[in-house]
């Protein structure tokens, strides 16, 4: 394995930790009934889920 399909591996891995973490974030905050505070452009915006 070369270094350049290493890190294209660390990358894939790093990804689809993040997209674990959103969907665990959403759960939780429809599981508590809480806003998600997201940035739209240079406003701060807060959504139910």
């Amino acid at each position: 394995m070369t270094k350049k399909d290493k890190q294209i591996e660390l990358k894939d891995k790093i990804v689809k930790g993040l997209e674990k973490v959103y969907e665990r974030l959403i759960a939780f905050k429809k599981e508590k009934n809480s806003e998600l505070v997201i940035m739209e452009g240079n406003k701060i915006v807060k959504i139910k889920p």
